[in-house]
């Protein structure tokens, strides 16, 4: 394993319960961590928790292409490379196709697979001229096998997968890694505004999501591990 100590990571969707866990865990092994997300007034709670300084954090909007460039040249603007990206930001919609609106579908597209495509082009040429790093993205269980109800989310997270799969053929001759990491059934604040039956304390916490995430951070030089799944036994309801 590769020890994460003195790395730099960008964390997006620092805020969510995922993304705020995985920082903190990295920070506590020594990494020296900048923290971005859309909520300003969450993300300064989450660093003075964590112990960063508010020039290591910035609040962004990933599906707008100038508060991408924006963040871009706050984060070199602190370190001078990028090690680990981890992408931890996206939302949720899932309700029946027929009361999907248009809107919705394509909100869901501009967050989950538009803004990773931005961040992939913002950040990507660093580690080329570095010709090393780690981009991880948390695609979710229903970007590798969908379900009822989630036409808009799979489509992203489908997408999303397939995105980062033809990236990964382009960088193929660097040491730059790709991770894509499938967890389905996370308790965290993405269930807060989803009508879905299911049992929350089946699934799996948001600590060992965390815990999977900064595992990944440490993978050996040698290997990549191009993908994870971890799902909980059973969380809907009957």
């Amino acid at each position: 394993m590769e020890s994460v100590k003195g790395k730099n990571i960008l964390v997006v969707g620092a805020t969510g319960g995922i993304g705020s866990k995985t920082a903190k865990l990295l920070a506590g092994s020594g990494a020296n961590i900048f923290l971005a997300s859309r909520n300003a007034e969450k993300l300064d709670l989450v660093a003075k928790e964590i112990g960063i300084s508010a020039e290591k954090t910035f609040a962004v909007d990933i599906s707008i292409p100038e508060q991408i460039t924006a963040l871009k040249e706050n984060y070199f603007s602190v370190f001078p490379n990028l090690d680990i990206l981890v992408n931890a930001a996206g939302i949720g919609i899932i309700k029946p196709v027929e009361s999907l609106s248009g809107d919705e579908f394509l909100r869901t597209l501009n967050y989950n697979l538009y803004g990773p495509f931005l961040l992939v082009k913002a950040f990507l040429p660093a580690m080329k001229e570095a010709k090393k790093g780690l981009i991880i993205n948390i695609p979710g269980v229903l970007g590798k096998v969908p379900m009822a109800g989630a036409a808009a989310y799979s489509a992203s997270k489908f997408g999303l997968v397939g995105m980062m799969q033809s990236i990964r053929e382009e960088i193929k001759r660097t040491d730059i890694r790709i991770t894509n990491i499938f967890m389905g059934g996370v308790d965290s604040p993405f269930w807060d505004t989803i009508d879905l039956r299911v049992q929350r304390e089946k699934m799996i916490q948001a600590e060992e999501a965390a815990k999977a995430i900064w595992f990944l951070c440490q993978q050996p030089v040698s290997g990549v591990v191009s993908e994870m799944v971890l799902q909980p036994f059973n969380h809907q309801a009957i």
